[in-house]
């Protein structure tokens, strides 16, 4: 798959499965601060990314936000290969967990902003 398509087809449907299951963190991450924009840049909710689905995804910024739920509490085997994959094709990945978003959503919102402002183009 060429580095500038990276946009699966065939996870589609499987990522408008996830949008409309999303979890309580994830609709509040998104509704509080990437919607719309909020902050400066665009991103999109569930997308196909080589073969995995972002939770949220800036194209511009090259930038991944994942939300992870509370059986998820390290980085697993799977999430480094995963890693390796999309910063091959020129993507960061920003995990938060779903206590982070839900109980301290303001550092949630400054460790993005933050990474926004290091790594503008």
């Amino acid at each position: 798959m060429a580095a500038n398509n990276q946009y699966n087809k065939k996870l589609k449907p499987l990522a408008r499965g996830l949008r409309s299951d999303s979890t309580k963190a994830e609709v509040r991450l998104w509704c509080e601060l990437l919607s719309k924009s909020k902050l400066g840049y665009p991103f999109l909710r569930q997308r196909p990314v080589h073969n995995y689905i972002a939770d949220f995804l800036c194209k511009e910024l090259k930038l991944i936000i994942e939300v992870y739920g509370y059986s998820h509490n390290f980085k697993s085997v799977e999430d480094e290969e995963r890693d390796k994959t999309l910063e091959a094709l020129g993507f960061t990945t920003l995990r938060f967990t779903d206590e982070e978003v839900m109980k301290d959503l303001h550092n949630a919102q400054r460790a993005i902003e933050g990474w926004i402002v290091e790594n503008q183009k």
